[in-house]
């Protein structure tokens, strides 16, 4: 197989033409995809899932400033409040969490991905509403 470079810095100038953060492109037998973040999740096996949680807990960003702990999106996705549509949600305002519970889920190609907090703290903000997009260090929640 010969990879064709031009398609590919093609492709690597339009993530920064556009603002973008990935791109997929598709033709015939030939699949590229470029990005600029590094985080790579494969579907390859459910046992691989149970070990995600380690890899988005070293990659979580959590700052402290005048407002609180931010707690961000360590990778891009949907964030789902709950495990299930109408199910109980992970945290609400107000509510005690320690860490390595559960914020919320962020879905990322077919893969459901739980962001657990890395410090105890009230839930002072949920900064993003259910099923919204998510980008790669957005603050998703808020702990006092």
């Amino acid at each position: 197989m010969k990879i064709n470079k031009k398609i590919i810095k093609e492709l690597s100038g339009y993530l920064d033409e556009f603002n973008l953060t990935e791109l997929e492109y598709t033709d015939k037998d030939t699949k590229i995809k470029v990005s600029k973040n590094n985080i790579q999740i494969s579907n390859q096996s459910p046992s691989s899932n149970t070990h995600i949680d380690q890899i988005l807990k070293d990659k979580e960003s959590n700052t402290q400033d005048k407002h609180g702990i931010k707690i961000t999106s360590p990778i891009i996705g949907t964030a789902y409040h709950a495990p299930e549509p109408g199910a109980k949600k992970f945290v609400e305002v107000g509510k005690k969490i320690k860490k390595g519970d559960t914020v919320m889920i962020v879905e990322a190609m077919k893969t459901m991905n739980h962001v657990p907090s890395s410090t105890d703290g009230i839930v002072k903000e949920v900064c993003v509403e259910d099923g919204q997009p998510v980008e790669f260090g957005q603050t998703i929640v808020i702990l006092e």
